[in-house]
């Protein structure tokens, strides 16, 4: 499996704090920070629940 890379697109800053967690626990800070992370569960399912905030692209 490929790695994921997420890039916050959108602030987080008038969220509810459940995303704004998230958000904080992927290691984003910024507009325009990205992280790259395993494609696992764990992953997956912290993003779907902030797809509106990211985006995400498979690297190698």
């Amino acid at each position: 499996m490929a790695d994921l890379k997420i890039t916050l697109i959108k602030s987080a800053v008038h969220r509810l704090p459940k995303q704004r967690a998230i958000v904080k626990s992927l290691g984003l800070g910024r507009v325009s920070s990205s992280v790259v992370k395993p494609n696992n569960e764990a992953t997956r399912g912290a993003i779907f629940h902030i797809a509106h905030l990211v985006s995400v692209e498979e690297v190698k």
